[in-house]
């Protein structure tokens, strides 16, 4: 029995460890200017939600064949439609927040490696938004928090003290993406979570479609969008749909510090990537500052080791 646990335990790290593979090449595959934002985070956000459609399909016939479908009311049914249909809005609409303010962000730099450690901020992020839900956080925490924001200073401050536009947008992406982790850990917990998946992807295409007919309609080229075809599959299959299929299968069951640990090593492969595929070179001062990133990163995902746990009363 030990033995059949701890085999699940390795099947499902390897889940989240891919996923961190896959989510880390999408920086260096998003590093793409020619295609303006909008435009490139709708396309790929509708093949990730169709590429869902038939995940959940399938799933809910296997289910329906192993009659593991629980027998509900007509009225708890219409309450779980809405929470899904709230949830998917909610979600959709931070992570089209986010995902285009990394598009812009990549857009502008060009650099994976850069872009993966900053986003990776959101891992941090958390317990800060967590204050403002009534959660405190602890001493561990907070030394992230100033561990984290020194090595931003130095991976984007250059010279005087000035940040590009391009490191803003990732830096408010990281924001936004730690409002999403939040909404998705309350959603996530009511609703199936590859639908939540399928539907937020949904918004956040048609989102991002409406501003780009707005903002991008002079520069929308079919014919270039067909020709990056090979990058919106990879964006679309593997890191909408293969990636978070991963997470939520290889999350089932596993302690949270673990897997949320694993899957920012997200930002570690996207340094890699960027120097594999891209050629990018860093400086010694941004080598420092993505350290201290990592370690932040690390200590806050740890800190359970660091910190007495009081002693329950039998």
């Amino acid at each position: 029995m030990r033995g059949m646990i701890d085999k699940t335990k390795t099947i499902r790290y390897g889940f989240l460890f891919a996923a961190a593979i896959l989510g880390g090449f999408s920086f260096v595959v998003q590093a793409v200017n020619e295609i303006a934002p909008f435009t490139f985070t709708a396309t790929r956000s509708f093949i990730g939600a169709a590429v869902l459609i038939p995940v959940f399909l399938v799933m809910d016939a296997i289910r329906k064949k192993k009659e593991e479908v629980p027998k509900i009311s007509l009225e708890e049914r219409k309450k779980g439609r809405r929470t899904l249909l709230v949830g998917g809005l909610v979600c959709g609409a931070v992570i089209a927040l986010a995902a285009n303010l990394q598009q812009f962000g990549i857009s502008m730099n060009l650099e994976a490696g850069k872009a993966g450690f900053i986003t990776a901020m959101y891992i941090v992020l958390v317990p800060i938004i967590g204050l403002f839900l009534g959660k405190k956080s602890g001493l561990v925490t907070w030394i992230s928090v100033a561990l984290a924001v020194a090595g931003l200073y130095l991976i984007c401050v250059k010279g005087s003290f000035g940040i590009n536009k391009g490191d803003l947008c990732l830096i408010f992406c990281a924001i936004a993406y730690a409002g999403h982790i939040t909404v998705v850990d309350y959603f996530g917990n009511r609703v199936d979570g590859v639908k939540l998946s399928c539907l937020q992807f949904f918004v956040c295409g048609t989102l991002s479609a409406l501003a780009a007919l707005i903002f991008e309609r002079d520069a929308f080229d079919a014919a270039l969008i067909l020709s990056y075809y090979k990058t919106f599959l990879y964006m679309g299959v593997c890191s909408c749909g293969i990636a978070y299929t991963f997470q939520i299968v290889g999350q089932k069951g596993t302690n949270p510090t673990a897997a949320s640990l694993i899957m920012s090593l997200e930002a570690s492969f996207s340094l890699v990537f960027g120097m594999l595929v891209l050629g990018e070179a860093l400086t010694a001062r941004e080598w420092i500052g993505i350290a201290l990133m990592l370690v932040a990163i690390v200590l806050t995902e740890t800190k359970e080791l660091f910190v007495k746990q009081p002693k329950t009363e039998s």
